[in-house]
């Protein structure tokens, strides 16, 4: 990998009209004032970098589960996924990975399968950490159907400053694990509910890589991993 790359990522193109803005408002404050260009000069850059969009190296192994976002876990706790998915009515093991406004926000597939649910659901924007914005946050839901039936749901929630949930996907749609499905501007949090007996093999305050980091394995056997910080 050449230098240039390493700080150089591809920019989404849900972020290009926003870069627009930003530069334009930068070029009126250095107008005003240096230190002000200055000032919308970093904000520019930062806006970029929120937006990037870079490649990730996903694991083709059948039966692992990625995170869909970068960031890190906050939550791991039983809990019974969104009711307009349609899923029954029984708690399951739910990952909740936050993300800053400095994280990349492209979400991406958990797992490979058939979205047999997608649902958005308009709600309230309290600090996307807390428990309570799984029920009470402006939402987009999906459940993604494997090959062997089994079914896994993955919340989009938007966050104290996210105002805008972006899906990229249909209902009955394939996907691939790892393919980008949606974003979320600007801080917020996804949720991976996962099927009956299956255990995390993360911890919280783990970091995340979306499409990378394995947040569990459909056929191990061993306990739910636990972790020390240090």
């Amino acid at each position: 990998m050449r230098m240039r790359d390493t700080f150089l990522k591809p920019m989404h193109p849900e972020g290009r009209k926003f870069v627009a803005v930003f530069s334009a408002l930068t070029v009126l404050l250095f107008l005003i004032s240096t230190v002000l260009g200055w000032i919308g000069t970093g904000a520019t850059i930062w806006c970029y970098y929120f937006f990037r969009d870079p490649k990730r190296s996903t694991p083709l192994r059948e039966g692992l589960i990625t995170s869909p976002a970068d960031g890190v876990v906050s939550l791991i706790q039983s809990a019974v996924p969104p009711s307009e998915l349609g899923m029954p009515d029984k708690a399951l093991t739910r990952i909740s990975v936050f993300m800053s406004v400095f994280n990349c926000h492209v979400n991406r597939a958990p797992i490979a399968g058939e979205i047999v649910g997608l649902a958005y659901r308009p709600g309230k924007f309290f600090n996307a950490s807390l428990d309570k914005a799984s029920a009470d946050n402006e939402r987009n839901s999906l459940c993604i159907e494997m090959n062997d039936g089994r079914q896994i749901a993955v919340v989009q929630i938007a966050g104290l400053v996210a105002r805008r949930i972006v899906c990229f996907v249909e209902k009955d749609q394939e996907i691939r694990t790892g393919e980008r499905f949606g974003l979320i501007r600007f801080g917020s949090r996804l949720d991976v509910y996962l099927p009956d007996g299956v255990q995390p093999m993360v911890s919280v305050g783990q970091t995340m890589i979306a499409g990378e980091t394995v947040l569990a394995d459909l056929v191990a056997y061993e306990p739910a991993r636990a972790a020390q910080t240090d």
